[in-house]
């Protein structure tokens, strides 16, 4: 029987909500054992420049596979194509590429990602939130859902998907636990933030214990693991070319019980969903109650991921036709109202307020006066960006990075507005990334609206953690979208500015200051998904075909008739 190494020894919780014990594993099969320190060496294409990807993979790239007639990196057709089974290997082994000097951060970084490896039955099910020897364990000795993704893509990506199969299946299994929070009980769809495996040697027994947010800070439910978890099947499905794990029944049934969450009908009279705060990277009171741009855009992503794996059959054709219409009204929306860039802002100034009627401009009712005076000098006249948040009488100007590059991958933004948003970041250079990419949200919080806001929160004081904090884990987040927007040079760019650092600082979880340029002062070091968003970095820029897991074309179908002014109309 396999024992746990020890770095990986996982603590006794006494808030234990759901256990898996090992009699429950055999829904995996066969899944393989990955051995935890075969590092494969790196082996990858030329880096992407502005180029089409057509003209990238038919010329200087003689990669074994033949040319495929792609028109540019936005083409309709593309990233669907990049990904196809016959081009991929199925058998664990990475595809052949030109061999490149690689960074010495790489083999480093595989080291440090092996060692974060959680194993049940011998069997790895994820990689642990951080490996600190420094710091107690607390929460970080999980495998959380969202943390697990840029582990999962580099794993994909060197051909190992065994891992990321057993993931996918073990959260699946935990979904259908009943969950309670004192005396409520959380919707049957709802996925785990974390997991902890514990290992018994002497009864030779794992037990599996899930958290659904009755232990997290704020007792906040993670609105967005369901989602990150549809997003990354499809990654595996696209990535493998095996359709069966996402054709199985319980998994079928998994995509539709967190759909159902988002698509039952209420009092909403917006597509967007409507959101606690906390409830997704950022974790703590930090003002994103209502309609927080991440989960929009990571909702989008999911609905058109789900679209492409739910066979239309039974309960899956209805389900299809409700993903479609919530798609074109999500899609409108959030392009209409949540776009900001200098005409906008203009508009916005001049708005007249208490407007009646469907023929209303100022459909919120936003105070112009309420328009804070940084924006006016931070919006250039080339650029823009999606918003932090839009309800009634309120608009938060802020900008967050994974909103926005999540709407560049999942097409919510249009190729216009996807481009805007790469103007912004090279004109606004200094204060999105700095010296340590990346900021998180833009500007920092501080003073009276620090107090009201956090509720004086000591961890998101201005220019730390979630408060304008700088996070290397959005780089790849960053380097997707940028390739995708057809501006590889800017990922380029941030790629080397965190080389500079970030292994020799430890590979921390998060940077201070306005420019990013000190170790945050409760920052795990190890962190892992610090570590894995550098390789998948690195990875997809020598090889831009992988976006083709990530990224998905825009539907050209999804354009609305409605207008502006119109669109309250029946």
């Amino acid at each position: 029987m396999f024992s746990l190494p020890r770095h990986l020894t996982l603590e006794t919780s006494s808030e234990a909500l759901a256990h898996i014990h090992d009699s429950n594993s055999a829904e995996n099969g066969s899944i393989g054992f990955v051995r935890t320190m075969d590092i494969r060496p790196l082996e990858t294409h030329h880096s992407l420049d502005e180029r089409s990807l057509n003209d990238i993979i038919s010329s200087g790239l003689s990669s074994p596979r033949p040319p495929r007639q792609l028109e540019t990196v936005k083409s309709s057709e593309c990233l669907e194509a990049l990904l196809s089974p016959s081009i991929r290997s199925s058998t664990g082994t990475p595809r052949e590429h030109h061999a490149f000097e690689p960074h010495p951060m790489i083999g480093d970084a595989w080291e440090a990602l092996r060692r974060s490896m959680v194993f049940f039955r011998t069997k790895p099910v994820g990689t642990i939130a951080a490996l600190d020897p420094t710091e107690d364990s607390l929460n970080y000795n999980q495998v959380f859902v969202r943390d697990f993704v840029p582990s999962a893509l580099a794993f994909l990506m060197n051909g190992e998907p065994e891992i990321v199969k057993n993931f996918l299946l073990k959260t699946l299994r935990l979904q259908s636990i009943e969950k309670r929070i004192d005396c409520f009980t959380l919707g049957e769809g709802v996925m785990p933030a974390s997991f902890k495996v514990l290992h018994d040697p002497v009864r030779k027994t794992d037990t599996m214990i899930a958290d659904f947010g009755e232990s997290a800070i704020g007792r906040v439910a993670p609105v967005d693991s369901g989602f990150w978890w549809i997003i990354l099947l499809r990654a595996y499905t696209k990535s493998t070319g095996d359709h069966t794990l996402a054709d199985m029944p319980d998994c079928q049934r998994g995509m539709r019980l967190i759909l159902t969450l988002c698509l039952a009908d209420g009092f909403d009279t917006f597509p967007t969903l409507l959101c606690a705060d906390g409830c997704c990277m950022v974790d703590r009171r930090m003002g994103i109650y209502g309609y927080p741009i991440e989960i929009q855009s990571l909702f989008f992503m999911a609905l058109r991921s789900a679209k492409s794996l739910i066979k239309a059959e039974g309960e899956g054709k209805e389900f299809l036709e409700r993903i479609d219409k919530r798609l074109h009204a999500l899609s409108f929306h959030m392009r209409e109202y949540f776009w900001l860039d200098h005409t906008q802002l203009n508009n916005i100034y001049r708005f007249k307020t208490e407007e009646y009627s469907h023929t209303a401009v100022n459909k919120f009712n936003v105070i112009p006066d309420s328009i804070p005076d940084w924006i006016f000098d931070f919006l250039p006249l080339k650029g823009g960006f999606f918003i932090g948040n839009v309800s009634p009488a309120r608009m938060d100007f802020r900008w967050f990075s994974i909103g926005n590059f999540m709407a560049i991958l999942s097409s919510l933004a249009t190729s216009e507005q996807a481009s805007a948003i790469m103007d912004l970041l090279e004109a606004r250079w200094p204060e999105l990334v700095g010296d340590m990419p990346l900021k998180v949200s833009y500007p920092a919080m501080e003073g009276h609206e620090w107090h009201i806001v956090t509720g004086c929160d000591p961890k998101n004081t201005r220019w730390s953690y979630h408060n304008a904090g700088s996070w290397p884990v959005i780089l790849w987040m960053l380097t997707a979208a940028c390739i995708k927007a057809g501006r590889p040079q800017i990922a380029r760019r941030a790629i080397e500015q965190v080389e500079t650092r970030l292994a020799k600082d430890g590979w921390p979880e998060y940077y201070d200051g306005k420019l990013g340029r000190y170790v945050g002062k409760q920052a795990r070091k190890f962190q892992t998904w610090s570590i894995a968003g550098y390789l998948v970095a690195k990875m997809m820029l020598e090889d831009p075909s992988h976006l083709g897991m990530i990224g998905l074309e825009e539907d050209k179908k999804m354009k609305p008739s409605l207008t502006r002014s119109a669109s309250w109309t029946a």
